[in-house]
């Protein structure tokens, strides 16, 4: 937990300044996750879901395994809006300006930007403006943490935080005189 904390704290100062939270991601230690999603908030971050009942997450299979009901994803946006309760938010993973379009198009409350260089981040950040909260995952790491907040999203998830943690080296030496 020391190591969750620690990391999340590494990038958190590394966006200091700038709008963009750091936020994990459900891929927890099994049986760990109520510990290790609180680690990342003792060290200054967010928490993303605590479960699929949090939110609608609409991925890239998700949007695949429709095709066969010949619908794309604006279609599949607006289905999960439709059937989602007034008080759960719908999140859409895009790795395309033209699904950044789409999702628009659709009524997405969050729109994720995934695997996206800088470069097309700020480009589909230009599209979007303010008619969604939007979140950069994927690939990002401490070098390059900084580059992506710059991009004007609100929002930063990090796998790693908290299942590619490295555990802090903690001792206790006792002296007696």
């Amino acid at each position: 937990m020391s190591g969750i904390a620690s990391d999340t704290n590494r990038y958190v100062k590394a966006v200091e300044g700038l709008k963009a939270r750091i936020v994990d991601t459900r891929k927890t230690v099994p049986g760990h996750r109520y510990l290790d999603k609180y680690a990342v908030r003792m060290g200054g971050g967010h928490n993303h879901r605590l479960n699929l009942a949090d939110g609608v997450l609409i991925k890239d299979n998700h949007i695949q395994a429709n095709r066969s009901r010949d619908m794309g994803l604006k279609q599949v946006v607006q289905t999960a809006l439709h059937r989602a309760s007034h008080t759960i938010k719908v999140e859409v993973e895009v790795e395309t300006l033209d699904q950044v379009q789409q999702a628009l198009d659709a009524g997405a409350h969050i729109i994720m930007l995934d695997n996206m260089s800088v470069e097309l981040m700020t480009q589909a950040m230009a599209v979007i403006g303010d008619r969604a909260v939007v979140e950069a995952s994927g690939g990002i790491t401490y070098d390059t943490v900084r580059a992506v907040a710059e991009t004007g999203v609100d929002l930063i998830s990090i796998g790693g935080l908290t299942h590619s943690v490295t555990a802090l080296d903690i001792s206790l030496d006792l002296e007696f005189e």
